[in-house]
């Protein structure tokens, strides 16, 4: 009792800008304390993981299974670019055995990764490669008539990038999942062998999926899809087709006016029949301009998060009902 007077009458004395520095270090270490477990283990000796959002959570729980206890700083229903860190989470960061996360996704995360001094830190896009995406993108026909002068006037992508959105590429998110297990396996040598073989594993999936998708689309009857923002420049270029965004790779940009008649333009002359808009964002721009057009509206979900909304339980079982909405509107058979 006696100690705890004399840090009041201390706190008391000390100028606001030592008061308030030292109030910070008390929370912080009390974040520590938390859940009366502490360091990079739990009490039962799991790997304590901290994914940035959903997909680095999705391979950490793979690939860790019964070894890790992963958390995730972007609470389901949260529009991750635009997440905001208490000074909870980013204390918690020092204590985690491994942080999975992804560069420029984020910005808030990046900076306080950055501040946390974690020991062990993994960074996605350290093991495959980014490409510049914006509003159009894709190797599908209309991009190579683009290139020859077609659809004269058109400000496409290039303005924005990279591209983050690496996960909705199984064949990229494949080589994740392997520098992942690896980045885990240095973190926890005791467990290496079952890191390892349970990245294996989850890239084998993966790729599997990719032969899924490209089965799938081969045989359809447009190259074309419009969506609501830029997510999905990864699925075009892998599988020959031309993703048109309403918007740029945030999606919490507005489209111009010139923007909405050029999507219009290409909407008739390619034969679109569908505009996309996705679960955690405003589907209202989507909607309108579908309306305007006479086309339908449908869900494509860049997985950024999983609610009681998706159309699925994980990762998995969210592409593959993105595979059938592709299907449909590019007229695959």
């Amino acid at each position: 009792m006696s100690v705890m007077r004399a840090s009041r009458r201390s706190i008391s004395g000390l100028t606001p800008a030592a008061a308030a520095a030292l109030s910070t270090a008390a929370l912080l270490a009390l974040s520590a304390c938390g859940d009366g477990a502490s360091g990079t283990t739990t009490e039962d000796g799991r790997l304590r993981v901290t994914a940035s959002f959903y997909p680095m959570q999705f391979l950490a729980e793979e690939i860790g299974g019964e070894n890790a206890e992963v958390s995730t700083l972007t609470k389901p229903g949260t529009e991750p670019h635009d997440l905001e860190l208490s000074p909870r989470q980013t204390g918690d960061l020092a204590d985690a055995g491994l942080i999975v996360y992804l560069k420029d996704m984020q910005p808030a995360v990046d900076e306080a990764i950055e501040q946390s001094g974690a020991e062990h830190v993994v960074e996605a896009s350290e093991f495959t490669s980014l490409e510049k995406h914006g509003e159009e993108d894709g190797d599908g026909g209309h991009a190579e008539e683009e290139a020859d002068g077609g659809h004269e006037g058109h400000d496409h992508g290039g303005e924005e990038g990279p591209d983050p959105h690496i996960w909705l590429d199984p064949v990229r998110y494949a080589e994740v999942a392997e520098g992942v297990g690896e980045a885990m396996a240095e973190a926890d040598p005791e467990h290496a062998k079952a890191y390892e073989k349970n990245a294996a594993e989850l890239a084998d999936r993966l790729r599997q999926l990719d032969g899924e998708f490209a089965a799938g689309l081969e045989n359809r009857r447009t190259d074309t899809f419009i969506t609501t923002h830029a997510a999905f420049g990864y699925i075009a270029d892998r599988y020959g087709l031309v993703q048109e965004s309403i918007k740029g790779l945030s999606p919490e940009s507005e489209p111009s006016a010139a923007r909405m008649q050029q999507l219009q333009d290409i909407a008739a002359d390619d034969g679109v029949t569908t505009v996309f808009f996705e679960t955690l964002v405003s589907d209202k721009t989507a909607r309108t301009l579908a309306g305007d057009l006479g086309l339908e509206t449908d869900v494509l979900d860049p997985i950024e998060g999983v609610t009681d909304k998706s159309r699925g339980d994980d990762y998995f079982e969210i592409m593959e009902a993105n595979l059938g909405a592709l299907q449909k509107a590019l007229g695959a058979r």
